[in-house]
């Protein structure tokens, strides 16, 4: 099942969250991303039924193998894209938010490339 942008970013997130704290719950990525506390549950409902994530009994989440595969891809293509738009010269903010855009569409061809001539 190809997972949605949305999908990606929430994955993405408990990814970094999760390199910050011992554990995550759902008001940590609603606070992180600042969307309501509903949304967030909701989203991380269809996210474990389709095997991405768990949460325990107690709130915390975990990133199943398949999540944590998606989640460094997509942490990687973020990082890659926005040293690759300031290496152009593009301001780091404007940099970081085209990344964080341009990092659910790329092919893997064209961000291969990319990663291998900023390297």
């Amino acid at each position: 099942m190809k997972l949605q942008e949305s999908g990606e970013m929430y994955l993405e997130t408990i990814y970094v969250l999760q390199s910050k704290k011992p554990f995550v719950r759902s008001i940590d990525i609603a606070t992180e991303m600042n969307f309501s506390k509903p949304s967030i549950s909701r989203a991380m409902g269809i996210l474990k039924n389709n095997g991405y994530l768990t949460i325990a009994a107690d709130g915390k989440i975990t990133l199943t193998d398949d999540g944590l595969k998606i989640a460094e891809k997509t942490y990687e293509r973020h990082n890659v894209l926005t040293a690759a738009f300031v290496k152009l010269g593009v301001n780091p903010k404007t940099a970081e938010d085209d990344a964080c855009r341009v990092e659910h569409v790329i092919s893997d061809e064209t961000f291969e490339a990319i990663k291998k001539a900023i390297q």
